[in-house]
């Protein structure tokens, strides 16, 4: 037991001093630059930025340690992208990241004596689970942003509406909308950009919507794709579309929250039938049982 303490404090350490050095590289460099070309001002703090960027290429170069195929990083990817994370480093950082977590929750499992009682158990289950949490943070930041997107796109379709209106064509429209929604709705902004960008790059219309529709993986999303594609093909109004698919979003989100208020009276049974039914018996019930336990004990003396 000793000497598999000693060992995982040893890898521990060696990744804290490997992640160290990475840390303060770049605080190094710039230092002997400043020395070899000295400036007017003369930086000496770590900004957020270089932190950041210093953790994720210590956490990055862990990544080779992790067998993966070509389909599952094509899939990690994919993933990636649903969650807003379109950059390369981002795929180095998740599967670094299945390697320093379990080594952190063994540390732990260490530090906090629980590895003592079952040595073969507590590794196995640090492991395992330190090697799933970085996918189940993933897809919590997936769904978040989806439902993000599904709340901001009515919104998006009024305003896409409104500057078709006032003059504006479609593409315009949805640059004008990407711009002024960037605070309110970030996620449905960004989306709405990468649509622009690809349109302008050469991209058909109708493709650029339906990668939008493919990034996202968002059922009212793929709805809005093929409604602008058969507008498109058909020539039908735009605007009338988009107007009946925004109005239709929201009858549907209204519906879905007048069905989440009935589910309510059934999924509060439960609580009632185990929480508070018993302590109203105990409550109401239990000075009754006292006095007749009395009562009875007096009348049949043992």
């Amino acid at each position: 037991m000793g000497i598999v303490a000693i060992s995982f404090g040893a890898i521990f350490f060696l990744i804290a001093s490997g992640g160290l050095l990475l840390f303060y590289r770049e605080a190094m460099m710039q230092r002997i630059s400043q020395v070899v070309t000295p400036r007017a001002k003369r930086p000496d703090i770590l900004n957020s930025a270089q932190i950041s960027t210093s953790i994720g290429q210590f956490v990055g170069q862990l990544d080779r340690v992790v067998p993966k195929s070509d389909a599952e990083v094509s899939v990690a990817e994919k993933r990636l992208a649903r969650a807003g994370y379109r950059t390369a480093p981002a795929r180095h950082i998740l599967y670094g990241a299945k390697v320093l977590v379990p080594l952190v929750f063994c540390a732990l499992a260490i530090v906090s004596g629980f590895a003592s009682y079952s040595p073969v158990s507590a590794y196995a289950l640090s492991l395992g689970i330190g090697f799933i949490v970085p996918d189940f943070w993933l897809s919590r930041r997936i769904a978040r942003r989806q439902k993000d997107i599904r709340l901001g796109l009515p919104d998006a379709l009024d305003f896409i509406v409104i500057c078709i209106e006032a003059g504006l064509s479609l593409d315009q429209a949805t640059a004008r909308t990407a711009q002024e929604l960037q605070i309110a709705r970030p996620a449905i902004s960004d989306e709405l950009d990468l649509v622009v960008l690809e349109h302008r790059a050469g991209r058909p219309r109708s493709e650029a919507w339906k990668n939008f529709a493919d990034r996202t993986d968002v059922d009212s999303v793929r709805v809005l794709a093929t409604i602008l594609i058969q507008a498109e093909t058909l020539g039908t109004s735009v605007t009338k579309t988009l107007r009946v698919h925004s109005d239709t979003l929201r009858t549907k989100r209204r519906q879905q929250v007048e069905e989440q208020a009935a589910k309510t009276s059934v999924k509060l049974v439960f609580p009632l039938a185990l929480f508070i039914f018993p302590s109203l018996f105990v409550v109401v019930l239990g000075p009754e049982a006292i006095i007749m336990a009395e009562s009875f004990s007096t009348l049949f003396p043992h």
